[in-house]
């Protein structure tokens, strides 16, 4: 086995709700975790209710491309 090359220094803190704040290294200021559309509609949630934010799954998404 290999030695370990880097090991990712995240901190998820709850923000309330589905909001969360993921502090990621090489960021200034945390990135917002939320909900929104179908997503927030799945938890049975209105999405007037709730303060929009991109999903994890948005984010994996994005990193696969």
């Amino acid at each position: 086995m290999s030695n370990v090359t880097y090991i990712s220094r995240v901190r998820i803190e709850p923000a309330g709700g589905l909001v969360r704040r993921a502090h990621l290294p090489a960021e200034e200021e945390p990135v917002v975790f939320g909900g929104h559309d179908e997503t927030v509609e799945y938890y049975g949630v209105s999405s007037d209710e709730v303060e929009q934010h991109a999903v994890t799954l948005d984010y994996l998404a994005a990193a696969g491309g």
